[in-house]
């Protein structure tokens, strides 16, 4: 097998609206396409992460919620590579986003933070 990249995330909202919202402004991801699937009554939004990654932010009728916290099995947390993290954290506290304080990786030594979607979901900020 040869991956080549990561192609997509897909993302499950329980607020389309809010959600959309989240990713497209706040977050400043380009809208790619939008669909609404009437057999599924669900819409499905693919946005533009960087160049070839994308996330598709879904909405279903009445999701049942995920556990994220405390650390389930499954999926941790979506990472989004930042150049100034204090300038992106910035950015989120103006949009009254809270973000957790800045740690350090032992490891890389790159500062990164964690916030959090509409729905809870852990994201995080890295700085290259």
């Amino acid at each position: 097998m040869d991956i080549s990249g990561l192609h997509h995330v897909a993302i499950i909202a329980s607020d389309y609206v809010r959600s959309k919202r989240f990713y497209a402004e706040v977050l400043g991801l380009q809208v790619l396409a939008e669909v609404y699937r009437e057999a599924r009554d669900s819409w499905k939004l693919d946005l533009q992460v960087s160049d070839g990654v994308q996330i598709e932010l879904f909405s279903f009728p009445s999701p049942p919620p995920r556990v994220s916290r405390p650390e389930a099995c499954g999926l941790r947390h979506l990472a989004f590579r930042v150049d100034d993290l204090d300038a992106a954290m910035s950015h989120l506290a103006g949009n009254g986003i809270e973000c957790e304080p800045i740690r350090v990786d032992e490891y890389t030594g790159k500062r990164f933070t964690f916030f959090a979607d509409p729905d809870g979901l852990p994201l995080e900020l890295y700085e290259a």
